[in-house]
């Protein structure tokens, strides 16, 4: 699925939402405000934040204002194949600054956006302007030493999570866990599983709902709930995206046991213990 920019106004009313795909955004001209589950700052002119996908954030602007806004899927080509390691980017929430190198390079992105493009090469010219500017802040950003890397015990991780799996995770919730700081927790959890932790996570909502498919008659809204998902539409993108196939054509390919009981517990998608890439 292609990235998409875009430049809006933002209105003064505080909004707040969450989505499944990760974004940037950048003043251009005014201010606004943001905060990113807990995380809160005023974003100036040629300044902005990075937003994690499923991070909830509250947004509002300031007087005459107009952001830049990338929307950024994780299968987008700015995100995968050999730009697969800048979604390291998007590990935890973070404010920044624009050097004078990167304000140049934004007013050559704006003149290649106001030109237009045909709308067969369109989104896939705004993935290659993207990719450049994801390059650029992962280099000024940096991420933490991998000497300061610990081994995470993914064990009562794991746990947490699957005690947990049906209500609202954050990265915040399992950095705790660790006693680390959410950024320093993201990047040990990136070294060690090869996933950020919340594609992490989303993998065991979808394997628990998978489990839950082809072991039960529930409802699919009712595994949905139980699983994570915001509804069952939520649900049957995110397994239609993994799987290739919808939920309900895996039940009607596969036809599950006779039993009506759900398990208490999704089953656990570490059953066996693998690195996941």
């Amino acid at each position: 699925m292609p990235s998409t920019i875009r430049q809006i106004p933002l209105a003064s009313a505080t909004h707040h939402h969450t989505h499944d795909f990760h974004q940037i955004v950048i003043t251009l001209c005014g201010s606004s405000e943001f905060e990113i589950e807990g995380l809160g700052g005023r974003v100036n002119a040629f300044s902005g934040c990075i937003v994690p996908a499923n991070h909830e954030h509250y947004y509002s602007g300031y007087g005459h204002n107009r952001q830049l806004i990338f929307d950024l899927p994780e299968d987008a080509p700015a995100l995968t194949g050999e730009n697969r390691e800048l979604v390291a980017l998007f590990d935890a929430p973070r404010f920044f600054g624009l050097d004078n190198a990167l304000r140049h390079y934004l007013e050559f992105m704006q003149s290649e956006l106001a030109q237009g493009f045909d709308t067969s090469t369109n989104s896939f010219q705004q993935d290659r302007l993207a990719a450049t500017l994801l390059g650029s802040l992962k280099a000024r950003l940096g991420t933490t030493a991998s000497s300061t890397q610990q081994r995470l015990d993914l064990t009562r991780i794991n746990r947490f999570i699957r005690q947990h799996l049906a209500e609202d995770l954050r990265v915040a919730d399992l950095a705790r866990l660790a006693c680390l700081s959410e950024a320093h927790f993201s990047d040990c959890f990136r070294a060690q599983t090869g996933l950020s932790p919340w594609q992490y996570v989303k993998r065991q909502r979808l394997h628990a709902a998978r489990q839950l498919i082809l072991q039960s008659r529930l409802p699919l809204t009712d595994i949905a709930i139980q699983t994570g998902f915001a509804n069952q539409s939520a649900l049957s993108h995110a397994f239609r995206r993994s799987y290739g196939l919808s939920p309900r054509k895996l039940r009607q390919c596969d036809a599950p046991p006779l039993t009506t009981n759900a398990p208490k517990q999704p089953i656990s998608p570490m059953a066996s213990q693998q690195k996941l890439y």
